[in-house]
Formats: structure tokens, C-alpha cells, sequence
């Protein structure tokens, strides 16, 4: 089960989820690739090489493999970075997780939400991206880099305090 079910308050739903964008995995992609792709290479070589009545099948195979696994690693690293993130908005507070071996929660009731500022580079803004930072009172902002969607997340949250300010001014 996630954090994010597991930590909710009784009455409170989740009523939006957002996730880190797919950008989060590109520097891993290709490093990973890159290694692999040498792995392969190598691999590759070391078999036709001895199939060929020539070369040292060992070290180049196992040196192929080595990368071959090496490359795929680093692209299971960013998958896992990208998978252990847990963000979502409920009807009573944003909450956000990160880590997998190691973990850092931040948890905002709406109530305490000053501001949020989501602020989109050319590029961010382009392929769906952006930096989310949320202001609770009394605290210091919190930054969350790369989120997808961001204008959808703060929508969400501010249509949540919104309606909670109605409510409140309604009772």
C-alpha cells in the first residue's frame, strides 16, 4: 500500500493525483542508454568474435554483461525516483512524499496554505512541467521540482481551499 492511503485522517479523501513529469527519467535514459548500448557492443563483439575462432570470449562478454546490467540499473534508479514520489491533494491537505530507502513527507492542511506559485521555464512549459512551490503559514516554502501539470495541481488545491472558505463562511 502507498503512503499516501495509509496516512489519511478520518473524512478526508483524495480527490487529485499528480505525479513527477516522464523529464525526471531523461539524464538517466541516456546515461543508461549510452552504457548499455556499449555493453551490447561489446557483448555482442566478444560472441561473433568467438564464434569466429578468435578473441577472448570471457572479458569481452562479461565486461558486455557488466554494462549491459550497469545501464539498465541506472535507468531502474531513475524509475524508482520517479515511482517513489506520491503527490495528492484531499479535501482537508496537500500531501507529499519522496524516497524510497529514505523518506520526506511534507503535509500542508489547506487551511495553513498561504500561497501556491508554480513557476514553468520555455522549455517546462512547452512539454508539461514545472516547479511547484507551496507557502504554509507560519513555515517556509516548500519546492517541488518537475511535477507535471503543475497548473492543474495548484487549480486543484486553490478550488479545495476555496471551497473550504465557503463552508466555513457558510456555517
Amino acid at each position: 500500500m502507498s503512503y499516501i492511503p495509509k496516512t489519511l485522517i478520518p473524512g478526508e479523501t483524495v480527490l487529485y493525483r499528480a505525479h513527477l513529469h516522464w523529464i525526471v527519467l531523461l539524464w538517466q535514459a541516456l546515461i543508461g542508454g549510452v552504457i548499455a548500448i556499449v555493453g551490447l557492443t561489446l557483448l555482442v563483439g566478444g560472441i561473433v568474435a568467438t564464434s569466429q575462432g578468435g578473441g577472448n570470449f570471457g572479458a569481452s562478454v562479461i565486461g558486455g554483461a557488466a554494462l549491459l546490467l550497469a545501464g539498465a540499473s541506472v535507468l531502474a534508479a531513475g524509475i524508482l525516483q520517479r515511482n517513489a514520489t506520491e503527490i495528492a491533494v484531499t479535501n482537508k491537505r496537500v500531501l507529499i512524499k519522496t524516497g524510497f530507502f529514505t523518506r520526506k513527507t511534507t503535509e500542508i492542511f489547506l487551511s495553513k496554505i498561504e500561497s501556491v506559485v508554480v513557476d514553468e521555464s520555455f522549455f517546462g512549459k512547452t512539454a508539461g512541467f514545472g516547479t511547484v512551490t507551496v507557502r504554509g503559514t507560519g513555515g517556509t516554502p516548500e519546492q517541488f521540482d518537475r511535477i507535471a501539470n503543475p497548473l492543474e495541481f495548484r487549480r486543484q488545491v486553490q478550488s479545495q481551499i476555496e471551497s473550504g472558505d465557503s463552508r466555513v463562511r457558510s456555517a
